[in-house]
C-alpha cells in the first residue's frame, strides 16, 4: 500500500480529469483537529491513490467483507457504521479534505480499526484501485442533487457509473443510496432499471424503508426538522 503525508500540503498530482464532475473543489478551512488529523494518522488510516489494482487483504491487514462509502463529508455515518459492524472492512472515499481529517479524528479516538481512507475522485478510485467483482456493498448516502435540469448531467449516478458499480461488486453485493430530494431518487431509479444486472429490493420496485443500518445524519436530521423526506433505494447484483 502507498502512503504519505503529501495529502495536506496538496501536492500536485498528474490525474485524467472528465470534463463532468459530480462535485465541486471546496477548499473549506481546517481546523486544528483536522489539520493534525491529517498529518497524523494519515500515514496509518489513508490510502494514496493510484492506477493500480488494490489488494484489500494488504491494504487492511486481514480478509473481510468490504463496504464502500463514496462522499462521507465529515464521516459520522461511515464511522458509526464501521464502529457498529466490526466483521466488516469500510472503505470512505471523499474528496472534502477537511471532511478527511474529521473522520481521521474520529476513527483514531474511537479506536476504529476497520476503515481506510481515500482522498480522490470516486469514479477514477472505482475504475482504477478497485477489483471485479470485489465488493460487497457500495453505498452513497445524501449527494449534491443538483437539481437544475442543466446541471442534473453531473449527479453522480448516471447509466455509466451505475455500471461501474455492478462491475465492481461481488455476486448479491448491495448498491445504497439515499436521498432527501425525490426527484433524484426517481432519476436513479429510471437509470438502475435500464441496466441489466440489478435486482430493486424494494416490494414496489421503488424504495425501501431506511435500513436501521444506515445511521440518521446531522444532515439528515435537519433536513427533517425542516419537512424534507428521504428515499432509500437498495438493488442486489444478480449477475
Amino acid at each position: 500500500m502507498k502512503i504519505s503525508s503529501s495529502l495536506l500540503q496538496g501536492q500536485q498530482q498528474k490525474v485524467y480529469r472528465r470534463k463532468i464532475l459530480s462535485f465541486v473543489h471546496r477548499r473549506g478551512h481546517f481546523t486544528k483537529g483536522q489539520k493534525r488529523a491529517l498529518e497524523e494518522f494519515w500515514p496509518e488510516i489513508g490510502v494514496e491513490y493510484q492506477k493500480d489494482i488494490i489488494n484489500f487483504t494488504n491494504v487492511f491487514n486481514r480478509t473481510a467483507p468490504v463496504i464502500v462509502e463514496i462522499g462521507f463529508g465529515m464521516g459520522s455515518s461511515l464511522v458509526a457504521m464501521a464502529s457498529d459492524n466490526p466483521q466488516y472492512n469500510f472503505l470512505g472515499i471523499e474528496v472534502y479534505k477537511p471532511g478527511v481529517g474529521s473522520c481521521l479524528s474520529m476513527v483514531q479516538s474511537l479506536g476504529i480499526q476497520n476503515i481506510r481512507v481515500i482522498c480522490h475522485d470516486a469514479v477514477e478510485v472505482m475504475e482504477s484501485m478497485i477489483p471485479l467483482g470485489s465488493l460487497y456493498v457500495v453505498q452513497i448516502f445524501f449527494p449534491d442533487p443538483w437539481y437544475k435540469v442543466r446541471h442534473n448531467k453531473r449527479r453522480l449516478v448516471q447509466s455509466s457509473f451505475a455500471k461501474l458499480v455492478l462491475s465492481r461488486l461481488e455476486l448479491n453485493g448491495i448498491f445504497h443510496f439515499a436521498t432527501d430530494w425525490k426527484a433524484y431518487a426517481e432519476y436513479v431509479l429510471k437509470v438502475i432499471h435500464s441496466i441489466q444486472g440489478y435486482q430493486n429490493q424494494s416490494s414496489n420496485g421503488q424504495w425501501i424503508m431506511r435500513p436501521e443500518s444506515r445511521p440518521i445524519t446531522k444532515f439528515e436530521k435537519r433536513g427533517q426538522q425542516l419537512g424534507h423526506g428521504t428515499w432509500d433505494l437498495m438493488f442486489k447484483k444478480i449477475k
